[in-house]
């Protein structure tokens, strides 16, 4: 039997939350834990209840979703966040994904392709809704102040930065990639450092879009 995995919802609407517990405590694999109308209480219950993922909105009083992340990441148990919130956010996508977010979804998603969110940032992968991974993309640098990114930069990899490049975006850690390429982890340390360096962006997160824009994701990619 699968481990179930402990969901925490914070949003400010009681309907939506309502909604969000009655279909995911169906799931055999989720056990919802808590609820948060506010970030400040998505802090407080994160503290004391420890769950594996958080579905989070942005757009809360007290405390906005984004000001949680950036709470969580300055100490103490950090989920993984799933973020679950309006199409209007478009602007807030980069922003919190910097911030830790794991996942990035609209409230528009269907309920299935929900709980296989949940299961896959829990199981360490970065997950972007279509129109989410738009506008992240849109927003990473290129040649001469351009804001799309240029496959020209892949040219400078090389082959263990690309293996590398490939499992970062599959979601995997550095020390999972040391494991998986028998190498030390501080080696796999300066192979992100060029990549990041080589492809001109700047975080884990922006290199996985990238990878996948241009089909980097897969071995031989």
């Amino acid at each position: 039997m699968p481990r179930v995995i402990r969901v925490l919802i914070a949003d400010d609407h009681p309907v939506v939350r309502q909604g969000l517990r009655t279909f995911l405590d169906l799931q055999d694999d989720l056990d919802v834990v808590g609820e948060a109308a506010d970030g400040a209480e998505a802090v407080a219950l994160v503290e004391s209840l420890v769950p594996d993922v958080l579905l989070l909105d942005l757009k809360m009083p007290v405390l906005d979703g984004l000001g949680t992340l950036l709470r969580l990441g300055e100490g103490g148990p950090f989920p993984r966040v799933l973020v679950l919130t309006s199409v209007s956010d478009r602007e807030d996508v980069a922003p919190a994904m910097r911030a830790g977010a794991a996942g990035f979804l609209y409230k528009d998603v269907e309920p299935a392709a929900l709980v296989q969110a949940i299961r896959a940032v829990h199981g360490g992968q970065i997950l972007l809704a279509p129109e989410a991974a738009e506008a992240m993309l849109s927003g990473l640098p290129g040649p001469s102040g351009s804001t799309a990114p240029v496959s020209g930069h892949v040219t400078s990899l090389t082959d263990r930065e690309r293996e590398v490049l490939t499992l970062i975006a599959s979601g995997r850690s550095n020390r999972e990639i040391a494991r998986e390429l028998t190498v030390a982890e501080k080696t796999v340390k300066t192979h992100v450092s060029n990549v990041l360096m080589k492809l001109g962006v700047q975080d884990r997160t922006q290199a996985a879009l990238y990878a996948v824009r241009h089909g980097l994701d897969r071995p031989g990619g």
